[in-house]
C-alpha cells in the first residue's frame, strides 16, 4: 500500500500520492509569504525568550549553583546553535512552507517525518498551555483574587503574517530591552551600584554559596555526585529554555526572500544566545543566591526580584513582575502561531489573509488543559508541562540533526558541492552527530530526578513523549509499508525552481524600488 502523506508528514486521507511532498499546497490551504528579516530573527528569539530564562533559571541556580547555571545553559547553547544551522542549511536551500517535518519525509522516511510532525504539534499544544498558566501564576503575585484560569480567555486575533510580523517584532523587542535593562542592572547591582554600596563581585560562587550547589544530597548521600546531579539538572532547565529557537524551519514559509534572510536569521541567533542567555545567566550567576522557595510564582520566583530583594532595591519587582507577563504573552502569541502552522491538514484552511484560522482555533481549545491547575498548584502545572516541553523539544531537535545528516549525504551522492549551497553550516558533519547524540543523553536521563524517590506524575511527563513519538513512527511504517530513503534517491530539487522564480521575482521588484535610504538599510539591519 502506498503511502499517502501531506507536506508537513502528517497523513490525511485526502493527499495526492504524486504530489511533492515540498511542493507548495492548494491556494485556499497554502500561507503567505510577509515576514521580513528582522521579523524573522526576531519571532524566533521572541518565541524563546520566555519562562525558560526570567523563571525556570531559579530553579537551576538552586540545583546546580551559580556556576552550574552559568555552564549549563552555555553548553546547551552551543548545542542549541548547531541545530539552528543544521536547519537553516536545509531551509535556505529549500525554504518550504511546511518546514522541517516535510524535509524528514523527503531526505529520511515518510514515518520519520509524519512521527516528527506530530511531535512538534503536541509540543506546541503543550507550550501555549504552560505559557497560559504562567501567565497566571504572573498575576498571582499581585493578587490572589484573580482566578488564573481567566488568563486562558486571552483573546487571539486572526491577523494576517504582515500584521502578526510586525506585532511580534515589538513585543519582543519590548523583551530584548527589558532583558537588556535587566542584565544591566544586575552589572550595576554586582559592583557596588545598590542601596547598601555593597560590590558583590564573584562571593555567591565562592563556598558555602557556590560554586555548585547540591542537589538531592538526602537521597544520594554524596556531595560529589549530588554536585554532578545539580549540574546535569540545569541542562534539562536549560533545554526547556532555548526550546522554541526551531521555529525559524516553519517560518521560512512565510519568509521574504529566505535564501539571503534565513543565513541572516541564523546568525543573529547565535549573538543573541551569547548575549541574552549566557550573559543573563551570568549576571544571575553573581548577583543571586540560591533562590529558597521555587514554589512562588510570577516575579517572586524570578533571580533577578531575589537579586534586588537581597540588596534592598524596592518596587522595582513590580516592574520586573510586568516585564515577566510581556514575556510570557509575547511568547503564548509566537506559540499559537507556530501551533497553528504545524496543526493537521484538515485545519489548515486559510482566511483571505493566509490564516489557518480552524487550526487557530483548535490551539486556542487546547489552551484549556490550564484547568489542570484548578486541582494543583500553579508551580506543579508548571513543572509538569515544561518537562512535556522538554521532552518533544528534545525529541524534535534529535529528528532535525539527523535530518540534516540525511541531507548532507543526499547532496554527496548526488554530486552537489555544499559550497554551492546559499548558506553553507559551519562544523559540519561533526556538528549534526554532536547535537544528535547529547541531546538523546539528556532526553534519556531527562527525569532521572523522578526515580529519587519515585514520583509517578513527574515520570510519566518526563518521558511519555518518548513513546508516543515510536508508536507514531512505527505504526505508520508498518501500515503504509514505507522505507527508509536512500541518498542516492532523495529527491533535492522538486520545487526548487518554483522557489528560485519566486527569488528572482522578489529581487526584481526590490529593485524596482528604487536604492534604500541609509535609515531603511539600518531598519532592515535590526
Amino acid at each position: 500500500m502506498k503511502a499517502s502523506k501531506n507536506d508537513n508528514g502528517l497523513h490525511s486521507p485526502n493527499s495526492v500520492p504524486e504530489k511533492s511532498v515540498l511542493s507548495d499546497p492548494d491556494e485556499h490551504l497554502s500561507l503567505h509569504r510577509g515576514l521580513k528579516a528582522r521579523q524573522v530573527s526576531m519571532i524566533t528569539l521572541g518565541g524563546s525568550l520566555g519562562t525558560g530564562l526570567i523563571i525556570g533559571s531559579g530553579t537551576a541556580l538552586v540545583r546546580g549553583g551559580p556556576l552550574g547555571l552559568w555552564f549549563g545553559y552555555s553548553f546547551m547553547g552551543f548545542i542549541c546553535y548547531l541545530v539552528m544551522i543544521a536547519l537553516g542549511e536545509m531551509g535556505a536551500y529549500l525554504p518550504h512552507k511546511k518546514g522541517f517535518a516535510g524535509y524528514a519525509t523527503r531526505y529520511v522516511d515518510p514515518a520519520f517525518g509524519f512521527a516528527l510532525g506530530y511531535n512538534y504539534l503536541f509540543k506546541y499544544f503543550v507550550q501555549t498551555t504552560n505559557n497560559v498558566n504562567a501567565a497566571g501564576a504572573v498575576v498571582q503575585y499581585w493578587t490572589l483574587s484573580v482566578p488564573i484560569e481567566v488568563w486562558m480567555l486571552f483573546c487571539i486575533n486572526l491577523l494576517g503574517i504582515r500584521v502578526f510580523g510586525e506585532f511580534e517584532f515589538w513585543f519582543c523587542s519590548i523583551k530584548v530591552v527589558a532583558l537588556v535593562g535587566l542584565i544591566l542592572m544586575g552589572l550595576i547591582i554586582d559592583l557596588g551600584g545598590n542601596p547598601q554600596h555593597d560590590r558583590i563581585g564573584f562571593r555567591y560562587w565562592d563556598p558555602p554559596y557556590g560554586p555548585l550547589g547540591y542537589y538531592l544530597i538526602n537521597e544520594v548521600h554524596n556531595k560529589k555526585l549530588s554536585q554532578f546531579l545539580g549540574f546535569w539538572s540545569t541542562l534539562t532547565t536549560a533545554l526547556f529554555s532555548y526550546i522554541g529557537t526551531e521555529l525559524i524551519g516553519v517560518t521560512v514559509g512565510e519568509t521574504q526572500n529566505p535564501r539571503k534572510n534565513v543565513p541572516k536569521a541564523i546568525k543573529r541567533m547565535f549573538f543573541r544566545i551569547v548575549v541574552f542567555y549566557i550573559g543573563g545567566t551570568f549576571v544571575i550567576s553573581l548577583t543571586t543566591l540560591f533562590v529558597a522557595n521555587s514554589s512562588k510564582a510570577g516575579a517572586a520566583a524570578s533571580p533577578f526580584v531575589v537579586a534586588t530583594t537581597l540588596v534592598g532595591v524596592r518596587v522595582i519587582n513590580h516592574v520586573i513582575n510586568a516585564v515577566v507577563l510581556i514575556f510570557v504573552l509575547s511568547a503564548s502569541n509566537s506559540d499559537l502561531y507556530i501551533g497553528s502552522r504545524r496543526s493537521p491538514r484538515i485545519f489548515a484552511k486559510v482566511n483571505k489573509r493566509g490564516v489557518p484560522w480552524p487550526a487557530l482555533v483548535l490551539n486556542t481549545l487546547v489552551c484549556f488543559l490550564t484547568f489542570l491547575n484548578a486541582s494543583s498548584s500553579s508551580s506543579i502545572a508548571f513543572g509538569w508541562f515544561s518537562n512535556l516541553i522538554a521532552c518533544f523539544g528534545a525529541i524534535t531537535w534529535m529528528c532535525i540533526s539527523y535530518t540534516h545528516i540525511a541531507f548532507m549525504r543526499a547532496l554527496k551522492a548526488q554530486g552537489i558541492d555544499r559550497n554551492s549551497l546559499p548558506y553553507k553550516a559551519p562544523l559540519q558533519p561533526f556538528g549534526s552527530w554532536f547535537a544528535l547524540c547529547f541531546t538523546g543523553l539528556v532526553l534519556t536521563f531527562n527525569g532521572f530526578s523522578t526515580f529519587l524517590p519515585f514520583v509517578s506524575s513527574s515520570f510519566i511527563t518526563s518521558y511519555i513523549s518518548i513513546p508516543i513519538f515510536v508508536v507514531l513512527w512505527v505504526g505508520y511504517k508498518v501500515y503504509f509499508r514505507t522505507s527508509t530513503i536512500p541518498a542516492s534517491e532523495a529527491d533535492l530539487f522538486t520545487g526548487k525552481k518554483e522557489i528560485d522564480d519566486e527569488e528572482e521575482e522578489f529581487v526584481a521588484r526590490e529593485k524596482l524600488k528604487g536604492p534604500r535610504s541609509r535609515l531603511q538599510r539600518i531598519w532592515d539591519e535590526l
